[in-house]
């Protein structure tokens, strides 16, 4: 599962590009907000929630911003080689997660995402 935030349009339009990527189905999103989101994060606050997105790996396992980057990544078709060189630079991966979070605003200006973005991913 993948937990966004469904307040930020730059998130979810993130999210879109993720699922269609995701031809083969295996990602379910959740929004960070919902009843099911609280479930699946135990422990953390809602600050904490909503710092970042999430993965919950089929295993049960939780990571979060640049981390989950590389379990995401080999989740997907073709995704390997990208997971493998997003493992190797954890902490450069980590400093992009966390530039354009910070400046999700502004990408969403500039790319005319505004908050009320929907995801298009195809009914299964």
């Amino acid at each position: 599962m993948i937990l966004y935030d469904r307040d930020c349009g730059f998130c979810k339009w993130s999210l879109d590009k993720v699922l269609r990527w995701d031809r083969a189905g295996r990602l379910r999103p959740v929004a960070i907000q919902s009843e099911e989101g609280g479930r699946l994060l135990p422990g953390m606050s809602p600050e904490a929630m909503l710092e970042s997105w999430h993965l919950v790996e089929p295993g049960g396992a939780v990571t979060s911003a640049g981390a989950a980057a590389a379990p995401l990544a080999r989740l997907l078709p073709g995704g390997r080689p990208l997971a493998f060189v997003l493992a190797r630079f954890p902490r450069a991966t980590e400093r992009a997660y966390r530039w354009i979070a910070d400046h999700r605003g502004t990408l969403a200006r500039m790319l005319r995402i505004g908050p009320d973005y929907q995801p298009r991913r195809r009914a299964r």
